[in-house]
């Protein structure tokens, strides 16, 4: 191993590797590979997303290395979102497209920076979901560039997404570590590559694409004998009690809502972050009440929030109304999803909701609208 490679291996934590794709690529013609994570995964930054994003460039290697295959890339990056909407829209974006058998997972620059409680109940669940719905599944943790994680040789989300790695043996590929190695010793400039600390540009893009080429070089092995399969993730016990292993999106339509109406966006109002159908329950009206139920351990919304959002309050299982706020910086320029989650109950249960409009607004606000797209489960 020559002297650069040698140092670059730590990483690297290969874990229980790739058993399951190794399989599959010495004995059938196709293979699916998805990519779950944040703007970073879906291509932001690069000229062109679908050619030129770390994603795009890890397809096309790929595919020339086993050019008798026949792959399906999964795009499943949603910019702005971290990995407790990851594990509820796993299901609808990545394995309601048929059998996956290598998956990507990148959310350590967009979960919280203090909440590892929250973090791991995301990525654990996104674990132990695969591990329940979709056993012969690969996975492998990615670690990305931002200020965040460029603060020492341990950052927070890094650590804590390495504690669910670890914990389930999920091969892990740290590119912010690289990153964060060739600025400090003044071989690199980071900003050259991402100009806002975030988005790699085209540079930056190829930059993590050779990262994970080395570790795709060295650990695919067409029909080397599979190790222990991802089917013994749920004999280990949680590291978080409430993860979202049976986190899920619900169609609106399962509760019911007076003073509602079904709308879309217009092809010229402004959207971020969703390349998926915006469908939604709209009001305005303080006469407004939305209601649903649902069984498990907590429940919660995926909402359109943008320039005339307002506030809104709900209720669970008949507890008095909580307002909640979700108008921030970025509310005015564009609408987005954002989450909204309810407490946790104490056991799985039912859980009946209702959410109602209060009239009110932030300052930066147009309107005090309510926009809901999908109801949140787990």
């Amino acid at each position: 191993m020559s002297e650069e490679k040698h140092c670059n291996h730590h990483f690297i934590v290969p874990r229980r590797g790739l058993p399951g794709i190794n399989g599959k690529l010495g004995n059938q013609s196709h293979v699916t590979v998805a990519f779950l994570g944040g703007s970073i995964t879906e291509g932001a930054g690069a000229s062109e997303a679908d050619t030129h994003s770390w994603r795009a460039l890890t397809g096309k290697y790929l595919q020339e290395r086993f050019p008798n295959k026949a792959f399906t890339f999964i795009n499943a990056g949603v910019g702005g979102t971290n990995s407790t909407l990851g594990a509820h829209r796993l299901q609808e974006h990545v394995l309601l497209q048929g059998g996956i058998d290598l998956m990507f997972v990148e959310f350590s620059v967009n979960d919280n920076e203090s909440d590892r409680e929250e973090s791991i109940r995301g990525m654990e669940g996104i674990v132990r979901q695969m591990g329940r719905l979709s056993p012969e599944t690969d996975l492998c943790f990615l670690y990305t560039a931002a200020e965040k994680n460029l603060s020492g040789s341990n950052p927070f989300n890094i650590a804590v997404h390495e504690e669910v790695a670890e914990h389930y043996g999920v091969p892990s590929v740290n590119f912010a570590g690289r990153v964060y190695k060739e600025t400090t010793a003044g071989r690199m400039e980071w900003m050259a590559l991402a100009p806002d600390g975030y988005h790699p540009n085209d540079d930056g893009h190829a930059l993590y694409a050779g990262y994970l080429r080395e570790y795709l070089d060295a650990e695919l092995i067409p029909g080397a004998s599979a190790a222990a399969q991802s089917s013994d993730i749920l004999g280990l016990p949680a590291l978080e009690e409430h993860n979202y292993e049976y986190g899920s999106l619900l169609s609106f339509r399962t509760g019911h809502g007076e003073e509602f109406e079904l709308r879309k966006l217009a092809a010229d109002d402004p959207l971020m972050n969703w390349r998926f159908d915006t469908e939604h329950l709209y009001t305005d009206s303080l006469e407004a009440e939305y209601s649903y139920t649902v069984t498990g351990q907590q429940a919660g919304l995926l909402l359109l929030y943008g320039p005339d959002s307002g506030i809104f309050e709900y209720s669970v299982n008949g507890s008095p109304y909580t307002a909640v706020n979700l108008f921030d910086e970025w509310c005015p320029m564009a609408f987005r999803p954002i989450i909204a989650m309810f407490p946790v109950q104490e056991q799985r249960q039912e859980i009946a909701v209702k959410v109602r409009i209060t009239g009110q607004k932030d300052e930066q606000s147009q309107g005090t609208s309510l926009r809901i797209m999908k109801l949140l489960c787990s």
